[in-house]
């Protein structure tokens, strides 16, 4: 059996062993401690960020962003429908209903035009006040319309959180995706552009909201010599060591985009000449993706194949390739939540997939690879 190509795998810049090193000899094992805090540190200055909180995963950033936000039982707080379950999974935790909008085909992230109807729509049912917040994910790494996006929120005043967990390292408009709103959320699991095995942070503006959310993320303990507790807090914090592993990451940031960005345009040249076939494609100079994946639609009456037949093809040859997401309007759990779907997602999802995109993707993994889709396409 030929050695498995993976989605997307860690990939190890060489200087992540200094700083958990560091953790074990000064004995900075439990969580918390100086990698942590310069992790965060670095962070704001990667992403341009004014402060973050570290944090064990993007989906207890999301959680926190809609506690901070007030979010309660009987809410409503308005979701991208195509994405990852994580993005729409906190809202549930609270109690509150999602409200999932479609995507629009420039960048296959929300709609804004629909965001506007569901709004309007609740409105109409006297229900706006109980719209906490819109949570948009930048899908794929692909920066979502947030020009468009944030002016219907400001029009309604209803604050946004940037799902930034695919994205880290994308640009709107000059500006890091994550920063463009109330609250950004990165996600550095295992899969992602960079890694801390398992980890996620929390991005904000305002230093009392993010010293908030730290306090919330370490079970809420009252500033007392004993353990005192006020109210419900989490288990939420990123460790010291795992942070050390982050700090390394960081250091090979902008190389992982590079990289990223440049096996997308190797698909681009490999697929240029079958029909049929298109990308996830930058709209305009104001959208620059990570293209943390590499993602395609296959037409199938013009392709002569479909998605299926290629991700079968790539699995017997032991190459890892995705479905794009299941739409949320589509889940069983989130069957009964107000939908405002065009069909976008739903053709999306039956004919895309996502492509090998690791950065640690050697020649032979790209002969391999160039092999399988060649045969599937005929070409």
């Amino acid at each position: 059996m030929k050695k498995k190509i993976y989605l997307c795998s860690p990939h190890m810049g060489g200087g992540e062993m200094k700083y958990v090193q560091e953790a074990f000899d000064s004995n900075w094992i439990a969580p918390l401690g100086p990698n942590v805090d310069g992790f965060e540190r670095e962070l704001c200055a990667a992403v341009g960020a004014k402060h973050v909180a570290a944090l064990s995963s993007g989906t207890a950033a999301i959680h926190l962003s809609l506690i901070l936000l007030g979010v309660k039982p009987g809410d409503y707080v308005i979701g991208t429908s195509f994405t990852f379950s994580a993005t729409v999974n906190p809202i549930a935790y609270l109690g509150a209903t999602p409200v999932l909008v479609d995507s629009e085909p420039g960048t296959w992230n929300m709609d804004p035009e629909l965001l506007e109807e569901a709004i309007q729509i609740a409105n109409r049912k006297s229900q706006i006040a109980n719209i906490k917040a819109i949570i948009v994910a930048h899908l794929y790494g692909m920066p979502a319309k947030m020009k468009e996006i944030m002016a219907v929120a400001d029009k309604y005043g209803i604050p946004v959180v940037e799902d930034a967990a695919e994205a880290l390292g994308s640009e709107y408009m000059g500006r890091r995706v994550g920063c463009n709103s109330k609250f950004g959320i990165l996600s550095f699991n295992g899969n992602k552009i960079i890694t801390t095995s398992g980890g996620g942070a929390l991005i904000s503006g305002d230093a009392a909201l993010i010293e908030r959310a730290r306090f919330l993320a370490t079970q809420a303990r009252d500033p007392a010599p004993h353990y005192q507790h006020s109210e419900i807090g989490y288990n939420y914090r990123m460790s010291n060591v795992v942070a050390g592993v982050g700090r390394g990451q960081l250091e090979v940031l902008d190389l992982r985009v590079r990289q990223h960005r440049e096996i997308n345009a190797w698909y681009r040249e490999l697929l240029k000449d079958v029909p049929g076939v298109t990308f996830q494609s930058e709209p305009s100079p104001d959208f620059y993706s990570n293209f943390w994946l590499t993602c395609i639609v296959i037409d199938p009456a013009v392709a002569g194949t479909d998605r299926e037949k290629l991700r079968l093809a790539f699995e017997e040859a032991n190459i890892e390739s995705r479905p794009l997401w299941k739409p949320m309007h589509l889940q069983p759990v989130f069957a009964g939540c107000p939908a405002y779907v065009n069909g976008t997602s739903e053709a999306l999802f039956n004919n895309g997939l996502c492509l090998p995109s690791g950065s640690n993707i050697d020649e032979e993994g790209r002969r391999r690879i160039a092999e399988v889709i060649r045969k599937v396409f005929k070409v």
